[in-house]
């Protein structure tokens, strides 16, 4: 089919809840896609960040077609080698011995979380979360979530959440009472702007929380495994949370989610309180071991901060050239360039000459490149993107 041919069939079978760009994507390799007419993309933000080792790493791929040839899913009510290998692997990986639980997605770990932090305290019920944050889409997290855009239409939403300023302890500080039980952020806001946190503030709160006998959940959604050149983005910044919840690049492709919490919380989520019927399969169990071997043997880790000074020393040097950028932001392999103009025609303009990118709050400007690119993609990624700012088209 060609791509006309795939709108078509979208628009006449497919809710549409998506803004779709007018391309359809047929095949990928590493950093690079493919479209329906055959053309190719040099694609840096690749499936929202999930392909983070590059999309069809050979390791997961493998991984995949050993597994599925041995078994493909199994429920939670037995035992699975596969999970309990993940699982042992990334508490190893946590240095806190990490318990883990193990789901679809991060909106759907940002539940289990929820429910784990108020079952922990046993009464106690509030939530302090950031300004600016995003913690998924369903009705926990979106009530969770710092941005009152996601929550219109959706009222009531689920009580006890009180949104604070990010990066500002004495806000958090004054938030907390009698009734709260848990601290909820992102090290890295990222639908929020790429805007990452301070050292000084995650380790105010980190002290709020022994302070006040509050858990301090972190969520590594975008940040972990990898993204910021550690196993997990809290070891970036040298302050260890409660409880954690990562997603995207955890299974290199494939849909998972996981819960990781310090061994003394993990009897909160007795048997019965919660549940999922698909998470941690045999299958996505596979892939996810791949993704930590290759983030240990291939060097991927070391290649993550390597490219991040290169896209940082690259994009600075854009900045005088009269481009419209205001501020660039790396953090890891997690890039934000701040423009003076909306950015929806740059991301346009960009597609159009063959570069994959994203804008979030209107005028930030988003990668979230593979741990597998390479110096040359960088540069090309960055020329390519020097055109599309240089354009007059840009600001159309």
């Amino acid at each position: 089919m060609n791509t006309q041919e795939i709108i078509t069939l979208f628009e006449r079978h497919v809710i549409p809840n998506y803004t779709r760009m007018p391309c359809a994507i047929v095949r990928g390799r590493g950093s690079r896609v493919w479209d329906a007419e055959g053309r190719e993309y040099l694609d840096l933000f690749p499936g929202w960040g999930v392909s983070a080792l590059g999309h069809c790493h050979p390791r997961v791929v493998e991984a995949v077609r050993s597994q599925a040839e041995r078994l493909f899913h199994v429920p939670n009510t037995f035992y699975i080698e596969e999970q309990g290998r993940l699982a042992e692997r990334m508490g190893a990986e946590s240095e806190m011995d990490g318990r883990l639980f193990f789901c679809n997605s991060g909106a759907e770990a940002a539940e289990a979380a929820i429910k784990l932090v108020r079952l922990h305290a046993e009464g106690r019920h509030k939530i302090v979360t950031a300004e600016h944050s995003f913690h998924g889409r369903t009705y926990g997290a979106i009530s969770a979530t710092g941005q009152p855009k996601y929550r219109e239409g959706f009222g009531p939403t689920v009580p006890g959440f009180v949104h604070v300023p990010y990066n500002d302890v004495e806000a958090a500080r004054a938030a907390v009472d009698d009734e709260t039980c848990a601290i909820f952020v992102e090290p890295v806001q990222g639908e929020g702007g790429v805007r990452p946190a301070t050292r000084d503030y995650l380790t105010g709160l980190r002290a709020l929380c022994d302070e006040r006998d509050l858990v301090l959940v972190f969520d590594e959604v975008q940040t972990s495994p990898g993204r910021l050149g550690t196993v997990f983005g809290y070891q970036h910044f040298g302050v260890t949370p409660d409880a954690v919840t990562t997603a995207k690049a955890l299974a290199g492709g494939l849909p998972m989610g996981a819960l990781m919490v310090r061994p003394e919380l993990a009897s909160a989520l007795r048997p019965g309180t919660h549940a999922s019927t698909f998470g941690g399969s045999p299958i996505v169990s596979a892939a996810a071991i791949a993704v930590f071997e290759a983030l240990r043997e291939d060097g991927l880790l070391e290649n993550v901060r390597a490219m991040s000074a290169r896209f940082a020393e690259r994009l600075e040097a854009l900045r005088p050239r009269g481009l419209g950028i205001r501020e660039v932001r790396v953090c890891g392999l997690m890039i934000g360039i701040e423009l003076d103009v909306p950015g929806a025609a740059v991301v346009r303009r960009a597609r159009e000459q063959g570069l994959l990118i994203n804008c979030t709050q209107e005028r930030v400007l988003r990668m979230l490149p593979a741990y597998t690119i390479s110096a040359e993609e960088v540069d090309r990624g960055v020329d390519l993107l020097a055109q599309c700012l240089a354009s007059p088209a840009a600001n159309a």
